[in-house]
């Protein structure tokens, strides 16, 4: 393999492995893996051609800012472009975003600009808008406008759409192919390219329950009333100025549900660690392949890796928490536990332990309070305020150990409580310690009663 001069030189040209593992009927399925390129997504082949476009045609010197609205993964190509091309970028995304996507633009440089997630093109506050006017508003800013540069596209009409018909040619062509709409540069690159050079090749979109684009497609019609979802990057509450959908035949409304199971399906039974819009696209390229009576091949983007997803999608206790997760049902009080000790999921301390490895669990775990266990008797609570007024002017006293600062007088409450009764401990600032008879079972907090009430509604 070559030596590279530079981290751009390895976007696209990314491989494709066909699924051995997951059912896809009569039809054999190959996953583009967009996910290796050097940002980790799909649209590191767009961040590359808006700006490199944009230089040739002079619409950006040396030393500029650009300004984008993204969901993330555009953020993150064009944040690997700009760093190493020397611009400043500022970035608007809404607060759906994972944090790891953040993470990530903050550690190479980008300014975020965080916004709400739960208002629609048109509002101040919309992700997009916002950009444009931080934009218009900053001298010599060039706005990227991937929803309306017509860059995007062209980078998989002539990229990315003749990649895919090199390699398919390999296994003897290509009868369909699944992806997602977000900017719709993939969608309408590829439609122009398959157009020309493989008309056959059906065109299917795998579109988020909330979006407006299934609707769209299957049945002619277009909503002025959209959801929200939580899959990052993908569906539409508006057509983008760019979009064609003239090509595109069939439409899959996937629910946020389905597409972080089947995400996690595809890891478990392909060792592919995909993200959010991947579940997506998986989980509408099974149901197609499923309803095929003919073989036939067909193939859908990894879009970008679940690495950026480790704290939502791949966390158990979040997919819990937002009902994505089932557990047995009890009928009391274990329904709201999400970290049941019996299941060894609560994180301890013990009495002899040191304050500050308590203080360093809660870090890690991102909780406030440890239960103190004594072998397999609960002695004590421990939280946050217990430390801090502990070592609070004498921080050697975090080598004193956890039974000198703990709360060591508990009330219990029982399993077969009523819910109602976890009000007055939560008036009282406390955590509902839940036991069956004298076996402790977990704790409960105000969020986790939150949760419980949330999915309730669901």
């Amino acid at each position: 393999m070559p030596i590279h001069s530079s981290v751009l030189e390895l976007i696209a040209q990314t491989p494709i492995v066909k699924a051995q593992r997951l059912d896809t009927g009569v039809c054999e399925l190959y996953l583009k893996l967009e996910n290796q390129n050097p940002g980790g997504s799909i649209k590191d082949r767009i961040g590359m051609s808006m700006i490199e476009a944009a230089e040739k045609r002079g619409d950006i010197q040396p030393g500029a800012t650009l300004v984008e609205g993204t969901a993330g993964n555009t953020g993150i190509g064009l944040a690997l472009v700009a760093q190493q091309k020397g611009y400043k970028l500022i970035l608007v995304v809404p607060d759906k975003m994972s944090r790891e996507k953040i993470f990530n633009l903050k550690a190479m440089g980008a300014e975020v600009v965080l916004t709400r997630s739960d208002v629609a093109k048109g509002h101040p506050d919309y992700y997009q808008d916002l950009a444009a006017r931080i934009a218009s508003e900053t001298p010599g800013a060039y706005f990227i406008n991937q929803f309306g540069n017509p860059d995007n596209p062209a980078a998989h009409e002539f990229g990315t759409g003749p990649e895919i018909l090199r390699q398919m040619a390999e296994v003897g062509g290509l009868d369909a192919i699944v992806f997602g709409c977000g900017s719709s540069g993939t969608m309408t690159g590829l439609s122009r390219c398959f157009a020309e050079h493989s008309p056959q090749t059906e065109l299917v979109l795998a579109d988020p329950v909330g979006s407006i684009l299934e609707e769209y497609i299957n049945r002619g019609t277009l909503s002025d009333k959209s959801a929200s979802w939580m899959v990052e990057g993908i569906g539409e509450d508006f057509l983008p100025p760019i979009s064609d959908f003239t090509r595109v035949k069939r439409a899959y409304a996937v629910s946020d549900k389905e597409s972080f199971l089947t995400a996690r399906e595809l890891l478990s039974k392909e060792g592919v660690l995909g993200g959010s819009s991947t579940g997506t696209l998986l989980a509408a390229a099974l149901r197609y392949c499923r309803e095929q009576t003919v073989p036939k091949k067909v193939l859908v983007f990894v879009c970008d890796t679940g690495n950026k997803y480790l704290s939502k999608l791949y966390n158990d206790y979040w997919m819990l928490d937002n009902g994505f997760l089932e557990r047995e049902p009890y009928g009391d009080l274990r329904d709201l536990i999400l970290r049941p000790y019996t299941q060894h999921d609560t994180v301890v301390v013990g009495p002899g332990d040191l304050l500050v490895t308590a203080y360093q669990r809660m870090k890690l775990y991102e909780i406030s309070q440890l239960p103190v266990m004594d072998g397999d008797s609960i002695v004590g609570i421990l939280d946050e305020s217990d430390v801090l007024l502990h070592v609070y002017g004498d921080e050697a006293r975090f080598r004193d150990p956890v039974s000198t600062a703990m709360v060591s007088k508990l009330d219990f409450m029982d399993v077969k409580s009523p819910i109602e009764a976890l009000l007055p401990v939560f008036d009282r600032g406390q955590v509902a310690i839940v036991m069956d008879g004298k076996r402790f079972l977990g704790l409960i907090t105000r969020i986790d009663l939150l949760n419980y009430l949330r999915r309730r509604v669901q």
